[in-house]
């Protein structure tokens, strides 16, 4: 088959338990990745894959590992994948990149897709974010922080992970509601964004669970939210002329 799409998805966050447990919807990404792979030129992971994450030096967080194999064996098959870190995985170092091989993005990344300008990224630190927001990016990226928790025992470590993450999601109700015209910080975001680079074709974000495939105010730049696996097992697709959103069917 032509290897001849491309394909995004967010916000998996395994490790929490929504209206599927996690090790239901483990289940679903890997199956859904098996059925991409088949036309794949491109998977693109923007963030929140995993609801807590931090990489000790021996030790992986249990409960992934049907992600991370099936990971391992479609890029051994030749499969490109890469992976953006989200607010919730942030602590993402080289494990991907060294046991995966898959390159990792921390930072919004400006590449050609099939001929088109994409501008990628998770979504979160961009535009305006509220305090606590800003307050715990600042914390989590701080080396020293790193350095400190990689010193807790994984069992303690883990819990404190687990704490964090469900004290963020509880501090953004507006993920359950619907998309707020004239609201939205990532659309105002990318708005201002063409103001001083008209180029970008499509801009792919994930982090606020909703999903969107829109044209900004320009009418040719298309603004993309690619949903979660959460409520909306969604996804993008991109064949070089359009992209389009799809929903994972067990």
């Amino acid at each position: 088959m032509k290897k001849n799409k491309v394909y995004f998805a967010s916000d998996f966050h395994l490790g929490y338990d929504g209206k599927l447990s996690s090790a239901e919807r483990e289940k679903m990404v890997v199956s859904w990745l098996d059925q991409v792979s088949q036309d794949a030129k491109e998977i693109y992971l923007m963030g929140d894959v995993f609801d807590y994450w931090f990489e000790y030096a021996e030790v992986v967080p249990r409960g992934f590992n049907l992600l991370l194999g099936k990971l391992r064996e479609l890029t051994d098959k030749g499969v490109v994948i890469y992976f953006f870190t989200g607010n919730h995985d942030m602590w993402v170092f080289d494990y991907f990149e060294k046991e995966l091989k898959i390159p990792t993005f921390r930072k919004p990344v400006i590449k050609e897709i099939l001929g088109k300008k994409f501008y990628l990224a998770h979504g979160d630190g961009l535009g305006e974010v509220s305090f606590l927001d800003r307050l715990m990016k600042i914390g989590f990226s701080n080396r020293i922080l790193q350095w400190l928790f990689a010193r807790i025992h994984p069992n303690t470590g883990l819990k404190i992970m687990k704490y964090f993450s469900n004290l963020s999601r509880n501090s953004h109700s507006e993920y359950e509601v619907q998309y707020r015209e004239g609201k939205e910080h990532l659309v105002i975001f990318a708005e201002k964004y063409l103001e001083s680079d008209s180029s970008i074709d499509y801009f792919v974000f994930g982090h606020r669970h909703i999903v969107l495939n829109m044209f900004l105010s320009d009418k040719k730049t298309k603004f993309v939210n690619l949903g979660d696996w959460i409520s909306h097992f969604s996804y993008g697709v991109f064949d070089g002329n359009d992209i389009k959103i799809g929903y994972y069917e067990s």
